[in-house]
């Protein structure tokens, strides 16, 4: 009791160092919000704003809402506009917040759900107009604002015509300090409060950068700077052609802007976000587009999973005045990595990278359920044939290899018969069904890797143990079947991990293709993240490494000098060594999508491709008039192995 107590004193009296010294900082940001009464009929938005440091108002009567006032720096407009193009002339009370941050120079106005973007944020070196404190009240009115607060503090409940606000001139420079000064306070109790971090530690300053093109110019390259109080560290990096320059005719200077955790920019998006870094380049008092040669942006950010598709944006100011709408209009989009994006953009705006929060859709869907569906039910076909094969021959042969192909066919069966009637299940079951037939789905798809990784270790065994015997058959049943169980089994405990997925096609998204698998949520990711790809590379270059072992081993027997036998004996160890899952490392670049064709062919072929390669063997080697073992014709090693062993 007496440890915690303590604690809560230390967090309190942090609180009071925190907000005491705050009391006597500058107020770096303001809002203001309150409920517009107006009349019947036609309704705009007038913006009327000039550079100084005086005064702003927010007025409202029967047909306007009014923006006035000098407390910009760089920013100046006039502007009347209809609020019917937005749908907000239907109701009769209509809720807004002004928004105004001086280290940016951005004004916004929030009505309803629309955001009007009145100042667009820039970077400021001298003055910045802040603490603005309330003025002297307009009078009463039928029509006005009522309900008006400032920090979510009520001043008066009263309907008003106007409300007035006094700013006052404080040093940008000063003013960035003290904020930078308020988050390395708040770094002090961020483990224990975390709640205070979320606004304190936001840094609102941007960074300002001029580089003048003179007459020899033939590039430039800016970075980014270092952001104090960040853990990851992002950058951004520029590259200016030649081409510019011939391209701005007035004027030779051009202006970099730096933004960081800017909320603006992430207005008005869902299923999309912007990275929390965005660039401004600009010529002053230019128009720059269609570049010959385009300028190189390259974002390095936190890791984006390959799921989620990315695309360079910018926004144009000229367009879109009043709204942040990100377009993909001239720029190219190259991934350099998963933490590196490059873009080639013709123009010069507002910049980012818009990532999709959601997995990327998915092209040829119809195609790809189709291959695999039919894939799937031949595999389940050949893996019950192969079974039967399979027994039959254990009857007659004393191989201890048998059993551990009879456990890999049965988990393939398994597995192609859940992935061939997941579709169905989930539109016809729900959550329910799906929770359950995800749950099972995952088991055996971690018991067919389970069975592959048995091949790879057996064959290892066979190859550089042979004087030893191989494990039990309970052994590697235990290993195959019971093993898999327990990560599923501690899933299906934590919950929320199975139930309906959705994959969306890239021609119809609206009509997505659902499926029992893992949910979408951040800990079914971290479920797959921790069991399936942490297992799947493991398997994959084990078995490309006992490929490698087995070739060598073997490639100086007269037989495997015969192209046909060493084809399918190769092939053949592929699909018990689980490499064709390897092709799932290569879906990126221009080849993609006939890698996806082809992984979808291969993995869901794979109990055919098994079965096929078993039946070939036997024929072989009885068109060859067969051997005094028996065991060949299962397709294992083990013989192939020990033969080579005897001519060493």
């Amino acid at each position: 009791m007496e440890p915690r107590l303590t604690d809560n004193l230390r967090v309190v009296f942090i609180l009071v160092i925190l907000l005491s010294s705050g009391s006597s900082e500058n107020e770096w940001d303001f809002n203001f919000c309150g409920t517009w009464l107006h009349g019947n009929g036609s309704l705009s938005l007038i913006v009327n704003l000039s550079t100084g440091c005086n005064e702003i108002s927010v007025s409202a009567n029967q047909s306007s809402l009014s923006i006035n006032g000098q407390i910009t720096s760089q920013c100046r407009r006039y502007d009347v506009i209809p609020l019917e193009e937005f749908g907000l002339d239907t109701v009769k009370e209509i809720n807004f917040c002004l928004y105004w941050e001086p280290l940016l120079d951005q004004l916004k106005l929030q009505v309803r759900d629309k955001s009007f973007t009145l100042c667009w944020p820039a970077s400021l070196q001298g003055s910045c107009c802040a603490d603005l404190s309330q003025g002297p009240n307009k009078p009463e009115a039928p029509y006005g604002i009522v309900n008006g607060t400032i920090s979510y503090d009520m001043i008066t409940y009263k309907t008003l015509t106007a409300y007035v606000f006094l700013g006052m001139p404080v040093n940008c420079k000063t003013l960035c300090d003290q904020v930078s000064q308020r988050s390395t306070q708040t770094n002090m109790i961020e483990d224990t409060v975390k709640s205070l971090a979320v606004w304190i530690l936001e840094h609102p300053s941007a960074h300002r950068f001029e580089m003048v093109m003179k007459e020899d110019f033939i590039g430039y390259n800016v970075t980014s700077p270092p952001t104090q109080g960040v853990h990851f560290e992002s950058t951004i990096t520029v590259q200016i052609p030649p081409a510019l320059k011939q391209a701005a005719n007035k004027t030779s200077k051009v202006v970099f802007t730096f933004f960081k955790n800017n909320f603006l920019f992430q207005e008005g998006l869902q299923e999309v976000r912007i990275l929390d870094d965005v660039v401004e380049i600009n010529v002053e008092n230019e128009v720059i587009t269609n570049l010959s040669e385009p300028i190189r942006i390259g974002f390095h950010h936190d890791v984006i999973p390959k799921t989620h598709s990315r695309k360079c944006v910018s926004w144009d100011t000229r367009k879109d005045p009043l709204q942040v709408t990100w377009l993909m209009d001239g720029c190219e989009t190259r991934q350099q990595g998963a933490n590196h994006t490059e873009c080639l953009c013709n123009h010069l705006t507002y910049f980012s990278v818009l990532v999709q929060l959601e997995p990327r859709p998915v092209c040829h869907l119809l195609a790809l359920t189709t291959i695999t569906s039919l894939g799937c039910a031949v595999s389940v076909i050949s893996c019950v044939a192969l079974i039967i094969f399979l027994n039959r021959k254990s009857m007659r042969s004393k191989e201890q290899s048998i059993p551990i192909h009879l456990g890999l066919a049965v988990s393939l069966a398994f597995l192609n018969l859940l992935f061939f009637f997941t579709g169905v299940l989930a539109n016809m079951g729900g959550e329910s069904v799906c929770a359950w037939v995800g749950a099972a789905l995952h088991y055996s798809l971690l018991s067919s890797f389970a069975w592959m990784g048995i091949e790879v270790f057996h064959t290892f065994w066979l190859i550089y143990m042979v004087s030893r015997p191989s494990p039990k058959t309970c052994v590697w049943n235990l290993v195959g079947f019971v093993l898999p169980a327990v990560p599923v089994i501690i899933l299906v405990r934590v919950g929320d991990i199975y139930g309906v997925t959705k994959v969306l096609p890239c021609d119809d998204t609206s009509n997505p293709y659902q499926m029992c698998w893992m949910k979408d949520t951040y800990k079914a990711l971290l479920a797959h993240c921790f069991t399936n790809t942490t297992i799947l590379p493991i398997l994959v270059s084990s078995g490309i490494v006992m490929l490698l072992l087995v070739y060598r081993e073997i490639r100086t027997r007269d037989k495997w000098r015969q192209n046909r036998v060493a084809f399918l004996s190769i092939w053949g160890l592929s699909i018990l060594f689980g490499a064709t899952w390897g092709l799932n490392f290569l879906d990126f670049g221009p080849l993609s999508e006939f890698i996806l064709f082809l992984s979808c062919i291969l993995n869901s072929s794979q109990g055919f491709l098994l079965t096929l390669r078993f039946y070939m063997l036997d024929w072989m080697r009885k068109q060859a008039g067969g051997s005094a073992s028996g065991s060949s014709s299962t397709g294992s090693t083990r013989q192939h192995m020990l033969q080579t062993q005897e001519k060493n």
